[in-house]
C-alpha cells in the first residue's frame, strides 16, 4: 500500500465515498457515520479487501428504504408541479464525460439569434460582471479536491465532468470599446486569490468574494488592473457540500448593503447543523463589513443572484437536494422574502418534509414557503441574468436567464443549457423554456461538450455564457 501513497485514512473515506457515489443505496446516515468519523486515522492498511469487505457491510447493514409519502402537488403562481414520493433508494449517479467542441461548433441559440466566441483559452471560467464602465470581468475559479475525493471522482467518472487542479483564483478585465463581439483589452485584473466567485462595484471600491471572505480593493473607474492591497472586511465559511464553495455578491441600488449568497456545508445536514452557521443564507452586510444579518435562508445553495425589473425584488438561483430520486427537487429561481425560510434541510418545494429528516424540527417545516418558478430537478441552475436590455426581441425583455451546469445525480442528463423564465411587470408570466443548447453532445453516452454557469448582459446587448469546462465564453446576440 506504500506503493499508492494514501494514507489509510484517506483509503478509508473514498471507499465510503465510491460505494455511496456507485451503489447509490447507501444512506447518508451510513456515510456520515462510517466515513466521516475515521478522518484522522493515521496507520497503515493490512488488506484493500477486507478493508472493502468491511465498509461495505457496516454501511449495508443500515440500508434500509426510508418511508416515502404520496405523490404530492406543489401549486405557484404561473404552474403546479407533480412531485413524486420521496426515495433514498432510487438515487441514480450519471456523471458527464467532457470532450471538446469539434472545429466550427457553437451553442445553439432560437432563431434569429448569432453565437460566437467571445473570448477563450482560460481555465474554468465561473462567474461574468458587468463594471459600471461597460469592462466585463470574469472570474477563474474551479473545486479543488483531497486526495481521497481525487480518488473517489477517478473511480466514479466525476473527473472527466469538472475542472481539475488547482484553481487560478485570477479576475480577468475584457474591454470591447467598439461594441462589436471581440474585445481589443485582455488583462489580468485581480489574482492571488481565494476560489473568487462574486464581485461587485461601489464608487471606488471593488469587492469580490473569496470562498472564505469578502474583500474591498480600492479602485478608479477604467482601470484595468488593482494595483492596491486590499481588505477583508468579513469572514465567511469556506468551502461546502460539492461545489458549494462559491460566494456570490449583489449591491442594492442605493448602494449602502451587500447580499451574499453563502450555500450549504453539506446535502442535508447530515455533518450536523451546528456545522451550518451562516450557511445555506444570504447575507446582508452594510459596505464596509459590518451590521451582518440573514436576509434570507433555508436556501441549499443560493448562487446566482439579481434584480427584477420593475419590482426591484432580489431574485436567486438555487440548487436543491441530492439523494431522493431522478425529479426530487427541483431546483428554482425565487424572488427572495426578507426574513423568510425557504426549507433546507428539513422541506422542500413547501411543506414538503425530508424523509431523512422527519420530526427533526416541524416548526421550521410550517415555516416553508413555495418559491416561485421551478427549473427542473438536479439541473445545478447557477446563473441568473435579468435582460434589461432592448436588442433582444420583445419577449425577452424583462426576464430571466438561468445558466445551468447540468446534473451528475439523475439517471439521464438535466440541465447542460441556458434556460429563459418570461417576465412581465416584474412577475413571471410562463414556465422555462429552452434559450441556449447544443451542450449535450451524446445524451446516451453522456457525453457534453461544455457546461454553462455564469450568465451577464454586455453593453451591447448580448448575452455572455461562461462555460467553466471548455473555458470559453459565448456571446449570444440579436441578428442585425
Amino acid at each position: 500500500m506504500h506503493a499508492l501513497g494514501i494514507l489509510w485514512g484517506d483509503i478509508q473515506i473514498a471507499f465510503c465515498m465510491v460505494t455511496r457515489l456507485i451503489k447509490t443505496t447507501l444512506p447518508l446516515d451510513c456515510l456520515n457515520r462510517q466515513c466521516l468519523k475515521i478522518k484522522d486515522m493515521r496507520t497503515k492498511s493490512l488488506s484493500f479487501l477486507i478493508l472493502f469487505a468491511s465498509l461495505f457491510a457496516a454501511c449495508n447493514s443500515s440500508n434500509k428504504k426510508s418511508e416515502t409519502a404520496d405523490t404530492v402537488h406543489a401549486a405557484t403562481d404561473i404552474d403546479t408541479l407533480t412531485l413524486p414520493a420521496p426515495d433514498t433508494t432510487a438515487s441514480k449517479n450519471n456523471f458527464s464525460k467532457v470532450i471538446d467542441w469539434p472545429a466550427n461548433t457553437t451553442p445553439q441559440a432560437p432563431e434569429g439569434f448569432v453565437v460566437s466566441k467571445f473570448a477563450d483559452q482560460m481555465k474554468s471560467p465561473r462567474n461574468i460582471v458587468v463594471a459600471p464602465n461597460g469592462d466585463i470581468l470574469v472570474a477563474l475559479s474551479n473545486s479543488e479536491r483531497s486526495v481521497a475525493e481525487q480518488v473517489v471522482n477517478k473511480i466514479s467518472g466525476k473527473a472527466k465532468s469538472e475542472v481539475s487542479g488547482k484553481s487560478v483564483n485570477t479576475i480577468l478585465l475584457f474591454r470591447d470599446s467598439n461594441q462589436d463581439g471581440v474585445p481589443e483589452v485582455r488583462t489580468t485584473f485581480l489574482s492571488g486569490l481565494n476560489q473568487p466567485y462574486g464581485m461587485a462595484f461601489i464608487g471606488n471600491s471593488f469587492y469580490v468574494a473569496n470562498t472564505d471572505g469578502l474583500w474591498v480593493f480600492p479602485y478608479k473607474s477604467g482601470d484595468t488592473k488593482i494595483t492596491e492591497a486590499g481588505k477583508k472586511i468579513v469572514s465567511l465559511p469556506a468551502g461546502g457540500y460539492n461545489n458549494h464553495w462559491t460566494r456570490n455578491l449583489l449591491v442594492n441600488k442605493a448602494k449602502d448593503k451587500i447580499y451574499i449568497s453563502v450555500g450549504s456545508g453539506s446535502n442535508v445536514g447530515e455533518n450536523g447543523m451546528e456545522h451550518e452557521v451562516r450557511r445555506a443564507a444570504i447575507l446582508e452586510v452594510n459596505p464596509d463589513g459590518t451590521g451582518e444579518r440573514i436576509f434570507a435562508n433555508g436556501l441549499r445553495n443560493p448562487v446566482g443572484m439579481d434584480w427584477a425589473p420593475i419590482t426591484n425584488k432580489l431574485w436567486t438561483a438555487v440548487n436543491e437536494r441530492d439523494g431522493l430520486g431522478d425529479d426530487l427537487v427541483p431546483d428554482y429561481i425565487t424572488s427572495v422574502k426578507e426574513g423568510a425560510f425557504y426549507g433546507w434541510p428539513y422541506a422542500y418545494f413547501g411543506q414538503h418534509e425530508d424523509p431523512r429528516l422527519k420530526g427533526a424540527n416541524p416548526d421550521l417545516v410550517k415555516k416553508t414557503i413555495v418559491p416561485d418558478v421551478a427549473v427542473g430537478s438536479h439541473t445545478a441552475s447557477l446563473g441568473l441574468a435579468f435582460y434589461t436590455n432592448n436588442k433582444f426581441p420583445a419577449k425577452y425583455q424583462g426576464g430571466a436567464f438561468i445558466g445551468q451546469h447540468g446534473s451528475w445525480n439523475r439517471s439521464q442528463l438535466s440541465g447542460y443549457k441556458v434556460a429563459f423564465v418570461p417576465f412581465k411587470d416584474g412577475k413571471p408570466t410562463e414556465t422555462m423554456q429552452d434559450f441556449l443548447t447544443g451542450f449535450v453532445a451524446n445524451a446516451n453516452q453522456s457525453e457534453v461538450y461544455g457546461r454553462p454557469v455564469g450568465v451577464a448582459v454586455a453593453p451591447d446587448g448580448a448575452l455572455l455564457v461562461a462555460d467553466d469546462v471548455s473555458g470559453i465564453i459565448w456571446r449570444v446576440a440579436a441578428k442585425q
